[in-house]
């Protein structure tokens, strides 16, 4: 038996899934996570391209970042997706949401934290509801 194909997933991709938008893409989008369900690719999803998806979902759709973690929890859960990292994803996904921060930051909070070192950064804001040490510059 063959081995699916893998391709990396691109944030445009995603977001045509994910918004519908624009209907001729979105199509094309939902047959590709088609293939996925049902084996006939594997889809590989970064960190950073999940990251864009968060962005643009928050800055140009305006979704809630509870419809966008409820979303993309299920969504880097479904079969045929794999991700790089996929628990410290799925944390950081769930922090960002709990403690109302970027994922970017969430994500580097947590890759510092596991790694028992230091986040350098100007956002205060977000860092001081962040699990991770860090300092100004």
């Amino acid at each position: 038996m063959a081995q699916a194909a893998r391709l990396w997933v691109d944030a445009n991709v995603i977001l045509r899934f994910l918004t519908k938008d624009p209907s001729a893409m979105a199509k094309r989008a939902a047959k590709l996570m088609e293939k996925a369900e049902s084996g006939e690719v594997t889809l590989l999803v970064s960190p950073l391209v999940l990251a864009e998806v968060i962005w643009v979902l928050k800055s140009f759709y305006h979704y809630p970042i509870l419809d966008i973690s409820k979303v993309l929890l299920l969504f880097i859960s479904a079969p045929g997706i794999e991700t790089f990292e996929r628990e410290l994803i799925i944390r950081a996904i769930e922090l960002a949401r709990d403690k109302i921060v970027d994922f970017a930051d969430a994500y580097l909070a947590l890759q510092a934290l596991r790694q028992d070192e230091t986040v350098c950064t100007f956002d205060e804001t977000d860092f001081k509801r962040l699990p991770a040490k860090w300092v100004l510059p």
